[in-house]
């Protein structure tokens, strides 16, 4: 009799499922909004506490959240890139899989910002046998596990996710006509290219040890952003607030910039003082991009607070400023200076792994290792670091800091002074 009764109150759970989703796959509300509703349908019928949806882009093999419910340490959004064998195997799994510790490695990378470990069952979404996305599952009630029954209930309702995720892409496909847009209005601006790299040029003649840093930080910044897959218009923005980033040097003392030991207090505050004389600068002139004025007062905030002119906090800072003051340590770091030596690339990595997320967004860092692998492994087109600093990192060193940033953000290193 208990047996009859689980098995109904199962055949229930999955009426009222497919019932929600139902008005979700037909309404006229955006995905965003039906997304929620959908994965707590899906959780509630699996008796998940954790539930995550993904969608999947091919160029490059990307896995981003395009909500979640339940899990507290996944970060908005969660991004797993993925190797060919991943994405293989996503497409060649027959149905809802469960994960342990000795197969989660075989359908995801551990080089994202999300450790897939988390996860206790994945259910690839596939239309006509092509990959469109993800669900993930995480803990049930008492940790129980999913036994042949959720599977196959799982099975069931992700097939109509699936169809949810394919007219999601279906209609993003559309908007590309808008991005296309974009991209001619880029070139139109083109212009802008050329002048804002003599002006980086210019900043960067108060020192020596400091030519090319300007030029340097705009095409690291523009870097991380594509390595997180944004649109074109928004990699030109950051490579030329990159460039513009430090233009209130240009108004300092050139000796400060020589001095071979510590700068004492007053020294200091004047140096500090080139974010916002360099953000008096750009902000009366009109740009194409909105966030380059931020970008030049706040690339040396940091996530604690501990940083300038506004002692800000990482909530309070738009993320293009966070990718451009990452990139800005990393040039720092394997420059010369005055009173250092630069670190190897390797090295400069670890220190802002072991900084982050304290001082840097974990999303920025795991975009700076993602180029810096591929530059590793040759699979880079235009080399990420050029001729600055050599790549002298392998591809397994690479791997193991982004696990060691995955695992301080998991594991409850997320909360600020």
């Amino acid at each position: 009799m208990s047996l009859k009764t689980n098995n109904f109150r199962r055949l229930l759970l999955t009426f009222e499922a497919l019932s929600d989703l139902g008005p979700q796959l037909t309404s006229d509300r955006g995905f965003e909004e039906t997304t929620g509703v959908m994965l707590k349908s899906l959780a509630e019928a699996a008796g998940a506490h954790e539930a995550a949806l993904f969608t999947f882009s091919n160029k490059p093999a990307i896995l981003t959240s395009a909500g979640s419910i339940g899990f507290s340490m996944l970060p908005e959004p969660a991004v797993i890139p993925l190797l060919p064998k991943h994405v293989y195997a996503l497409t060649a799994a027959r149905g809802p899989q469960i994960l342990s510790s000795g197969n989660t490695d075989e359908f995801l990378s551990s080089n994202g910002n999300v450790a897939p470990e988390l996860f206790r069952c994945l259910v690839p979404l596939k239309v006509s046998g092509k990959l469109v996305g993800m669900v993930a599952l995480g803990r049930r009630k008492e940790d129980a596990t999913y036994d042949s029954e959720d599977l196959e209930l799982l099975a069931l309702l992700c097939n109509y996710i699936a169809l949810a995720v394919q007219n999601y892409a279906l209609s993003q496909s559309l908007a590309q006509r808008v991005s296309e847009n974009l991209r001619l209005l880029s070139s139109v601006h083109g212009f802008y290219d050329s002048a804002l790299e003599a002006f980086a040029t210019a900043i960067d003649v108060k020192h020596v040890d400091l030519r090319g840093h300007s030029l340097r930080v705009g095409r690291y910044s523009a870097g991380i952003g594509e390595a997180l897959s944004l649109d074109p218009a928004e990699l030109t923005a950051l490579r030329s607030a990159g460039y513009l980033h430090d233009i209130g040097k240009v108004a300092l003392d050139k000796g400060l910039f020589g001095k071979p030991s510590a700068l004492d207090p007053d020294e200091f505050r004047e140096i500090a003082d080139h974010t916002t004389l360099g953000h008096k600068i750009v902000s009366g002139v009109q740009f194409p991009w909105p966030r380059v004025a931020e970008i030049v007062r706040w690339h040396h905030e940091r996530a604690d607070g501990s940083g300038y002119p506004d002692s800000l906090h990482l909530d309070e800072v738009p993320p293009a400023v966070r990718i451009v003051a990452v990139a800005d340590s990393f040039d720092a770091m394997t420059s010369v200076r005055p009173y250092r030596e630069p670190l190897s690339v390797g090295a400069a990595l670890s220190e802002i792994v072991r900084l982050a997320p304290l001082k840097y967004d974990p999303a920025a860092v795991q975009g700076l290792l993602v180029q810096v692998r591929r530059d590793a492994v040759g699979s880079n087109r235009n080399h990420f670091l050029e001729e600055h600093a050599a790549c002298n990192i392998s591809p397994a060193d690479v791997d193991q800091l982004a696990s060691n940033l995955q695992h301080r953000v998991s594991f409850g290193r997320t909360h600020f002074n």
